[in-house]
C-alpha cells in the first residue's frame, strides 16, 4: 500500500462520513464503515506507489467507489443522479498505464509467494514529490470529462502524467479525426438520438467512402454539410486533417463552406481545442502538410489568410505562418503565390507575448525555427512583390520625413518601416534560438544590431567554435550605439567577451576585443587617485632628524644606526607603535629594520619630521621601494603620494612592471588605475610581448593570476559610472 496516510481521527472526507452516520441514525446502527476502514480508504487515496497491477486495480476500484458520489454531486450542482448511470469507469489499458507511473518493484518483496524483482533502486524515477492516487484519479477524470466520456482511457492517464510528474515527456492529446459519440446523460431521448445520428454521419464521412456523402449529410442535422462536432469542426475540416483529396472535393461540390471557422465559444462546442480556435479548412490542411489539398482549396477560392479579415486584429496563426514555422518550402511558395502576406502578425489573447514588438509574423517564425531557405523565400517574395526603391538605410536616415515626398514614396517608406520592424523581430528570434546564419542574413540587409541580438549571436558562435563568424561579429560591435550600453552589457556581455579572450588566444580576435574594451572604456580620462590628508600629529624640528642628542630610540638599518624620537613615532602609525611597545622606558632602544634600504628609511623619517612630502626628493628608481616601505609602516598619506607619482610615470614600457609590483604589494587603488590604463590603451599594448605574457602566461599561483577578471571588474565599474549614469541624466 502507499506510504502516506493521515493521522488517526482525521479524514479528508469527513462530510461523507457524517452523512453516513446520519443515515445510520443516532445509535450508529447500520454504519457501513468503521473508523479503521475509513483510515484504510485514506491510505488508498494517498498511496504513491504500488507493488503490482492487481493491487493498483483494487486501489482504484475502492477509490472510485468512495469518490464517485462526491465527484458526481460536484459536477451536477447537487442534483441526485443514480449511481449506476453516472459512474466513471477505468478501462483496462488505463490501469496498465497508471501502473507504469506508480509501480514500485521493491514492494513486491513483501509477498513471499512472488519472486523478488531483480530491478535495483537506481531504476526508480527521481521525483521529489510523487503524486498520490487521489490526484491521479482527479486529473484523469477531468480529462475524461473534457472528452464528454465516461471511461478513463490510457491517454487520459498520460495527460495526467504531463501535469503531475515533472520531466515526463508525454505527447499532448492529438486532434481526433474519428470523433466519437459522447452525448451527455442529461440529454432527453430526442436530443440523444439527434446526437447519435450526427456522430454516425461524421463516422461515415471519416471512412473515406465518397459514395456515402449524400447519406451522411442527411444524418448530420439541420446545418447539413456544415454541421460542427463538439470539437467545433466541420466534415470538411476533418477531411483536410486526413488529407483526403477526393473527400474534400466531394464536400466542396456538396456545398461545404470553404472558409468556415472553429468557433471561439465552448458552450455549444465544449471540446474545442484552444489552439484551434478560428482555424479554417485551409489551416488544417497546411498544418498537416497536405500540399494537394491546399492546392485544391486555394483553387476553390479559399481565403489564403485563413480567418483573418481586413482591419481586424489577428489572434490565430495564418496558414503562411504555420507553413513557415514547419519549414515547408513548397507550401510557403504556394501560399505566397496566392497572395499571402508575410508581414501579418499574430497577437496573443492574454496580452503576453514572447515577441518584443508584441506579435509574431512569418519572418519571425521561420527565423525562430531555423528554416533559412524558407526565410529567404519570404524575403525574396517581399522584395519582388513590393518593388521597394528605398533601402532600409534610407528609411532609417534622418531625412526620411514624409514632407516633400510623392505618395508612392510615402507608401514605400511606411511599408519599409513595417518591414524593418518585422525583420528586427525575426532577428531577435533567430539570435535567441541560436540560428546565427539567419541573423547574419538579416544583418546584411541593413537591419541594425541591438546589444542583445549581437551578444546572443556571439555566444552561439563561441559555443560552436565558428572563428570566422566571431571575428565578423566583433568587428560589428562598433555599429552598436552607446545608448545600447545597458546593464546587460555588464552582466552578460563582458563575461562572454573576456571568456572568449581567455580561451581564444588568437591575434585577430585579441586585437578586436582590445578595440571593443577601449571603446567601452570611453575617451574620458582615467579617474585620479583620491588624495589622503595626513592627520595632524606631533612633529619635531628637522634639526633633530637623525640627531643622536636627546634621541631615545635607535634603528639599525643595513648595519647603520638611525636615531629617532619615540614621542614622534608613537603617533605616526600603528606599525611604529607596535615596534616601540614593550620596550624599557628611559633607555635608548635599538630596533633592527630589515628589507628596507637605508636611504629609503631616511626618506620615511624625513616625511615624519618635516610633516609632509614637500621636502622629499624622490628618484623614479626609488619610488616603488618607498611605496613598499610606506605600506609596511602604514603611512597612508605617504603611500598615496608614491602611488600618485607612479601614475605619472606609467607608459607602455613600464606599465606591466609597475602593475606586477603593485599587485605584489597589495595596493588596490593603484592597481585599478593601471587596469584603467590597460583598458584605455589595450589596442596598443596587445601588440607588446610583456602585456601578452601578463594576460596569458601568468602562473596560477602568482599575484596577477586573475588579471582578466580584474580587468573585467574595472571595465564594468567604468561602464556603470559613465554610460549607465549618463543615460539616467547624471553628471560624470
Amino acid at each position: 500500500m502507499g506510504v502516506l496516510s493521515l493521522p488517526e481521527g482525521l479524514t479528508l472526507y469527513r462530510d461523507q462520513q457524517q452523512q453516513q452516520q446520519q443515515r445510520a441514525g443516532k445509535s450508529g446502527e447500520g454504519n457501513a464503515y468503521s473508523q479503521s476502514e475509513l483510515r484504510s480508504i485514506e491510505q488508498c487515496l494517498l498511496a504513491t506507489r504500488v507493488g503490482s497491477i492487481s493491487e493498483l486495480s483494487d486501489l482504484v476500484s475502492r477509490a472510485m467507489h468512495h469518490l464517485q458520489p462526491l465527484y458526481m454531486n460536484n459536477h451536477n450542482n447537487g442534483t441526485p443522479i443514480h449511481q449506476k448511470s453516472s459512474v466513471i469507469h477505468w478501462a483496462p489499458e488505463a490501469i496498465y498505464t497508471l501502473c507504469y507511473f506508480m509501480h514500485c518493484p521493491h514492494m513486491e518483496w513483501e509477498n513471499s509467494n512472488v519472486e523478488p524483482s531483480k530491478v535495483t533502486l537506481q531504476t526508480e524515477r527521481p521525483f521529489v514529490v510523487l503524486p498520490p492516487l487521489m490526484e491521479w484519479v482527479r486529473v484523469a477524470a477531468v480529462h475524461t470529462e473534457h472528452r464528454r466520456s465516461f471511461a478513463v482511457d490510457s491517454d487520459d492517464v498520460r495527460q495526467a502524467a504531463r501535469l503531475l510528474l515533472p520531466g515526463v515527456d508525454c505527447e499532448p492529446r492529438q486532434l481526433r479525426t474519428d470523433d466519437c459519440f459522447c452525448a451527455s446523460r442529461k440529454l432527453d431521448a430526442a436530443s440523444t438520438e439527434a446526437k447519435f445520428l450526427q456522430d454516425l454521419g461524421f463516422r461515415m464521412l471519416s471512412c473515406g467512402r465518397t459514395d456515402l456523402v449524400k447519406q451522411a449529410v442527411n444524418l448530420l442535422g439541420p446545418d447539413g454539410i456544415n454541421s460542427m462536432s463538439e470539437q467545433g469542426m466541420t466534415p470538411l475540416m476533418y477531411a483536410c486533417v486526413r488529407g483526403d483529396e477526393a473527400m474534400v472535393q466531394m464536400l466542396l461540390d456538396a456545398g461545404a463552406d470553404i472558409n468556415s471557422e472553429v468557433p471561439n465559444s465552448v458552450h455549444k462546442h465544449p471540446s474545442v481545442f484552444p489552439e484551434m480556435r478560428q482555424a479554417t479548412p485551409l489551416t488544417f490542411a497546411v498544418l498537416h502538410g497536405h500540399v494537394p489539398v491546399v492546392q485544391l482549396l486555394l483553387d476553390a477560392k479559399a481565403n489564403v489568410e485563413g480567418s483573418l479579415q481586413d482591419g481586424m486584429e489577428n489572434y490565430t496563426e495564418t496558414p503562411l505562418q504555420l507553413a513557415a514555422a514547419a519549414g515547408n518550402f513548397e507550401l510557403v511558395g504556394l501560399l505566397l503565390e496566392r497572395g499571402a502576406d508575410p508581414m501579418v502578425g499574430t497577437m496573443y489573447r492574454n496580452g503576453i507575448s514572447t515577441a518584443p514588438q508584441g506579435d509574431m509574423n512569418s519572418y519571425s517564425l521561420a527565423a525562430a525555427h531555423g528554416h533559412r531557405n524558407v526565410f529567404r523565400k519570404l524575403l525574396s517574395h517581399t522584395e519582388k512583390g513590393k518593388g521597394d526603391v528605398l533601402s532600409l538605410e534610407e528609411i532609417l536616415a534622418e531625412g526620411s520625413e514624409l514632407e516633400g515626398r510623392s505618395p508612392s514614396q510615402i507608401d514605400q517608406i511606411r511599408s519599409g518601416k513595417a518591414k524593418l520592424k518585422a525583420l528586427k523581430e525575426a532577428m531577435y528570434h533567430s539570435a535567441e534560438h541560436g540560428h546565427v546564419d539567419i541573423t547574419i542574413d538579416i544583418r546584411s540587409l541593413g537591419v541594425p544590431w541591438t546589444l542583445h541580438t549581437w551578444m546572443e549571436s556571439l555566444r552561439t558562435c563561441f559555443h560552436q567554435h565558428r572563428r570566422p563568424l566571431i571575428q565578423g561579429l566583433l568587428k560589428e560591435f562598433s555599429c552598436i550605439e552607446e545608448e545600447e550600453y545597458t546593464e546587460e552589457l555588464v552582466t552578460h556581455g563582458l563575461p562572454l567577451m573576456f571568456q572568449i579572450l581567455r580561451a581564444s588566444k588568437n591575434e585577430v580576435i585579441s586585437q578586436q576585443l582590445s578595440a571593443i574594451f577601449t571603446q567601452c572604456y570611453g575617451p574620458y580620462p582615467i579617474p585620479k587617485l583620491a588624495e589622503i590628508k595626513r592627520k595632524q600629529s606631533s612633529r619635531l624640528d628637522p634639526h633633530f632628524l637623525n640627531n643622536k642628542d636627546m634621541s631615545d630610540v635607535t634603528f639599525l638599518v643595513e648595519g647603520k644606526p638611525y636615531y629617532a624620537h619615540k614621542v614622534l613615532l608613537f603617533t605616526a602609525s600603528s606599525r611604529f607603535k607596535s615596534l616601540l611597545a614593550n620596550r624599557p622606558c628611559g633607555e635608548n632602544t635599538c630596533i633592527e629594520i630589515s628589507n628596507v634600504k637605508y636611504h629609503i628609511f631616511q626618506l620615511v623619517m624625513q616625511y615624519l619630521y618635516f610633516g609632509g612630502t614637500d621636502a622629499l626628493h624622490i628618484r623614479n628608481t626609488d619610488i616603488m621601494e618607498l611605496l613598499s616601505a610606506a605600506k609596511f609602516f602604514q603611512l597612508e598619506a605617504l603611500q598615496r603620494h608614491c602611488e600618485t607619482i607612479c601614475t605619472k610615470n606609467i607608459n607602455s614600457e613600464s606599465c606591466v612592471e609597475i602593475y606586477n609590483h603593485t599587485k605584489f604589494l597589495g595596493a588596490p587603488d593603484l592597481a585599478s588605475y593601471i587596469e584603467g590604463y590597460f583598458l584605455k590603451n589595450m589596442l596598443i599594448l596587445i601588440e607588446l610581448e610583456p602585456f601578452k605574457q601578463l594576460l596569458y602566461d601568468t602562473p596560477p599561483d602568482s599575484p596577477g593570476s586573475d588579471i582578466l577578471q580584474d580587468l573585467e571588474k574595472t571595465l564594468a565599474l567604468r561602464i556603470q559610472s559613465i554610460h549607465l549614469s549618463s543615460s539616467k541624466g547624471s553628471i560624470v
